[in-house]
This record gives C-alpha cells, structure tokens and sequence, in this order.
C-alpha cells in the first residue's frame, strides 16, 4: 500500500511539472485547439483581411445592420459545407449561418490567399 501511495505521489508531481512547462511555453502565445472543421474555417478567416462587398455594405444600411454583428458571425458562426464551394481555385466560397442572435443572418465569404471578402449578407425575420 505504501508503495502505491509513492508511485500515485510520483505520478502527480510529474502530471503538475507538465503542466507547469506547456502553460510557460504556450501561455504567451496565440494557440489554439481549432480541431473541428467548422472552428478551422472560421480561424482561417478571421486570420485574414477581411473586406465588406459593396453589396453588403448597401445590404448593412438598408437594415440597419452594424458590421460588428458580422464579424460574431465569423467568430462564432457556422460554415454550411453543403452549400460552401470549398474546391474552387484560387478563392474558395463559404456560406456561415449566425449563432445566437445572429441566428436569422446569413453570409458567404470569399476566402482567398490574404484577403477574405463578405460577398453577400441576408437577413431573414425568424430563425430557421
């Protein structure tokens, strides 16, 4: 019994340094744990320059839409990959529905090398 309560003490110390190490080496750094597909997406995107189509833009004032609303869109939306053209070359095509209270706001997004551009913007009067 006290032989398991030294491997168990052993263990915790080196489980506690572990610890200690990756959040030194990875605590000032910007890294994250984007595994999902949808999470990638949305990083690589906000990554990027982002641009406003003159379109959206119109889209924006006509419903009285700020732009902050689109960029919580991009930062916790998500992407509908049946729809998004996500093998088109150079610049692929990503359709990304609102959460929350952008739940009624649709966008798509045209990712290219540096530069990410909101092409189109709707928004309906009930969620779907």
């Amino acid at each position: 019994m006290d032989d398991m309560r030294k491997r168990f003490a052993l263990y915790g110390l080196g489980f506690f340094m572990g610890l200690l190490l990756v959040f030194f080496f990875l605590g000032g750094k910007r890294a994250s744990c984007n595994w999902m597909p949808n999470d990638r997406i949305l990083n690589i995107i906000r990554q990027k320059k982002i641009l406003f189509s003159e379109d959206v833009n119109q889209s924006l004032r006509d419903t009285k839409t700020d732009s902050t609303q689109l960029m919580q869109i991009l930062l916790r939306g998500d992407v509908d990959f049946g729809r998004s053209q996500v093998k088109n070359d150079p610049c692929r095509l990503y359709w990304i529905q609102g959460d929350g209270e952008q739940s009624t706001m649709l966008i798509s997004v045209e990712v290219c090398d540096s530069i990410a551009t909101v092409n189109s913007f709707e928004k309906n009067s009930a969620p779907e």
